[in-house]
């Protein structure tokens, strides 16, 4: 696999695949904050600006794009302020230019979401509960499902077989994480009974835009299967009391159109676990990428992996202490 993708991806290229889809083009262009994939703001003759999203090749299938801008649309077919893609002449959302695809997006602006605003706390809750009463009519045939095997043991598998790991910390790692994965494992068999529904996926507070209309999310390139508290927990931040009070807020708003299961609160832990291995075998993937050692320098040092282990063993002793929590429900 080419491990710099887009170093074909120049500003003439870019200018020439928005045109090839019959947009006019003022030579205006802009590199917007993006790594998986790369994003651009786009001058258009006599219109706004649009944006424009260049999809990193080989991660996702045409069928899981289509996808999520199939859940985009609906979505926004029930009034819910999410910025769907651009469709030309012929209905069409993914294009292809050369070896690259890309989608088109109008641009909408907005400010940072307040953690500590009760009030947006549970617009934002509300603005969830209507998305998931959406994500849980119908089900996704191609996107991911959030789970143990994609979330954690194939992450752990990659990052051992190339050897990421430095050998010093190897044993103690693989033990460690091995051991949160059985304990994981449990709490999910244990709350089994929870649904899985059609999610954002990747809803943390930089993933939220907010204006004088309220919340909205311009991006849906990470939506899965999931418990619907996956869209719910990366928004809580701060110590154990500040999440707490967080979290109730939200949920009040949330449950004015949506019914949430209380139990799915005992995953939380879990989940995050799930997204510690996940992230540093995302960013292990993506490390011949030019652009990730330039903006994670941080990232694969003995300091890091060290870390790492430190936080995964504090993962699992809140999850044997959620164990025996879940063992009285």
């Amino acid at each position: 696999m080419n491990q710099t993708p887009y170093a074909q991806l120049d500003p003439n290229l870019i200018l020439e695949a928005i045109e090839s889809v019959g947009l006019l083009c003022s030579g205006s262009l802009l590199a917007l904050n993006s790594f998986e994939n790369r994003v651009y703001q786009i001058g258009i003759e006599d219109a706004a600006p649009m944006i424009a999203k260049f999809y990193r090749p080989h991660r996702w299938s045409d069928e899981t794009i289509l996808e999520e801008h199939q859940f985009s649309c609906e979505l926004t077919e029930h009034d819910i302020p999410i910025v769907s893609p651009w469709k030309n002449n012929t209905g069409e959302t993914l294009h292809h230019y050369k070896e690259f695809r890309f989608a088109l997006f109008p641009r909408w602006g907005g400010r940072a979401f307040e953690l500590e605003n009760k009030e947006q706390l549970e617009w934002m809750g509300r603005f969830l509960g209507r998305l998931h009463a959406v994500g849980a009519s119908k089900k996704f045939h191609h996107r991911p499902t959030l789970g143990i095997d994609m979330y954690g043991l194939h992450p752990l598998d990659f990052l051992l077989k190339n050897n990421f790991i430095p050998d010093f910390l190897k044993e103690k790692f693989i033990r460690t994480a091995e051991t949160v994965l059985e304990k994981i494992a449990e709490h999910f068999k244990h709350l089994s009974e929870i649904n899985f529904i059609r999610l954002h996926g990747d809803l943390h507070a930089g993933n939220v835009l907010w204006n004088d209309a309220g919340p909205h999310i311009v991006d849906l390139d990470d939506c899965m299967t999931g418990p619907a508290i996956q869209d719910i927990w990366m928004l809580l931040s701060g110590d154990e009391f500040q999440r707490k009070i967080q979290l109730n807020h939200i949920l009040n708003g949330y449950e004015e159109f949506h019914e949430f299961n209380p139990r799915e609160i005992y995953l939380i832990e879990s989940l995050r676990t799930l997204r510690m291995l996940h992230y540093s075998a995302w960013l292990a993937k993506r490390w011949e990428d030019p652009a990730f050692p330039l903006n994670f320098p941080w990232f694969n040092s003995a300091n890091y992996w060290e870390e790492q282990l430190a936080d995964l063993n504090d993962q699992l002793e809140l999850l044997l202490q959620l164990q025996n929590s879940m063992m009285m429900l």
